[in-house]
């Protein structure tokens, strides 16, 4: 039976990805038992080996001081290196267009200021509705800092179907009628409230063919879908490092530029000596010698401690493979979705979409009677999801910890939760 707990057991006994959750500790209860963790969509769990990582580099600074630059195991002047292959995996881009600098929204900043560049005729911005806060409030500064009205110069997609879904048809209506006016289309690959994957691929077609620069926040991408960057040829696209990527609270943040950029010392950008040519850094010249490559866009040394333990969380990506992972991650969100689909309770509606290919971990489920109470019931019974206002609730089993059989637990939870709410 596809709806019993022993279904749901034995499809653990045979995940070929079950010894990963052995290899993150997992929030436990006041009695010492797991928690349902299913909000790595907002923070991912800690890897075990990040605090040996990060041990790591705190005794390579009380042995070598600053000699840890060269001495160190893992030697801090070239730290991000080591981070560039297995992000690059990731997204599917080459090792040269990636480089883990900065937070989210600094990184979104500075590719505006490389691929934002508005004129009389062609200053508009496309982002999507209910875009994540951060980004419209970084989107809506650069368009007055170039002195243009964000009421003007900002498109937002709305959606027009009953389920709240953004279409390709829609994104190519816009682009018909406005077009010609838009400098860039910034989109979230994955929409933070409905859980909605959008495709890169034809998103930047359509925008190139329109003459606008294209780029994606991966915030809830990376790490979560098998993205193809290099091949599908944004121009840009920035994420974070603690979300899906596990690499703890604040990580350092990560973007890629395609190739076809890194020989242009015409694209506007701010400088700093991280971006300056490795070989001639530290001879101090006051000349900026660009670095070609993402890595032309850092500014300051890498934040070591940050880095340690998303490295490590970058390695168990390696081992495990994306693929791998994306194929468990539908597996899981199918399951849950169909579970909840034949409970056909009048107060469940899930605003994700059913197609694979348009959706992520993340399951939203959306009270057509709001209530928090509902959701904080969940957590009384030792789930931990998200609640996004006014009435959604987030849930995102992540493939690399969680397991068939919690699937079950939670059905159930949230059935008699809202079965005896009055």
């Amino acid at each position: 039976m596809k709806n019993s707990s022993d279904y749901f057991q034995q499809l653990d006994q045979e995940d070929v990805l079950h010894q990963y959750r052995d290899m993150f500790f997992i929030p436990k209860n006041k009695n010492n038992n797991d928690l349902i963790y299913y909000c790595g969509n907002s923070l991912g769990l800690l890897s075990k080996q990040a605090n040996a990582a990060v041990k790591q580099e705190l005794d390579d600074w009380a042995t070598y001081g600053v000699e840890g630059h060269l001495e160190a195991k893992y030697p801090w002047v070239k730290y991000h290196e080591f981070l560039c292959e297995p992000m690059a995996e990731i997204v599917g881009a080459k090792p040269k267009e990636v480089v883990m600098m900065n937070g989210l929204t600094t990184n979104l900043h500075l590719m505006m200021i490389s691929f934002y560049r508005p004129t009389k005729t062609r200053h508009k911005i496309l982002i999507e509705f209910s875009a994540f806060p951060s980004d419209r409030y970084a989107v809506e500064s650069q368009i007055k800092f170039h002195g243009y009205d964000p009421n003007e110069s900002l498109i937002i997609l709305k959606p027009s179907s009953k389920n709240g879904y953004i279409t390709i048809e829609q994104i190519q209506e816009i682009l018909k009628t406005e077009g010609e006016e838009i400098a860039l289309v910034l989109i979230g690959s994955v929409n933070y409230y409905t859980g909605q994957a959008y495709p890169i691929s034809q998103i930047t077609k359509l925008a190139k063919s329109y003459g606008a620069n294209v780029g994606f926040d991966l915030a809830h991408g990376a790490g979560n879908l098998d993205l193809k960057l290099h091949e599908d040829e944004p121009d840009f696209a920035v994420w974070c490092g603690y979300k899906y990527l596990n690499g703890g609270p604040g990580c350092i943040a990560g973007c890629f530029v395609h190739e076809r950029h890194h020989d242009d010392h015409n694209l506007p950008r701010l400088s700093g000596w991280w971006g300056h040519d490795k070989v001639s850094r530290f001879k101090m010249g006051s000349k900026f010698e660009m670095m070609i490559g993402a890595e032309g866009w850092q500014l300051s040394n890498p934040p070591i401690l940050a880095m340690a333990a998303l490295r490590e969380s970058l390695l168990l990506f390696q081992k495990a493979g994306i693929n791998n992972l994306r194929t468990k991650s539908i597996r899981m969100h199918n399951l849950l979705a169909n579970l909840l689909r034949e409970w056909a309770h009048p107060n469940i509606n899930i605003i994700t979409p059913e197609k694979d290919d348009e959706k992520g971990c993340q399951l939203s489920i959306q009270l057509k009677q709001p209530d928090k109470k509902i959701f904080n019931s969940l957590i009384e019974n030792n789930i931990i999801g998200d609640w996004r206002e006014p009435d959604v609730i987030r849930i995102a089993p992540v493939p690399l910890y969680n397991c068939y059989s919690e699937l079950f637990t939670f059905y159930n939870s949230l059935k008699r939760i809202i079965e005896n709410h009055g």
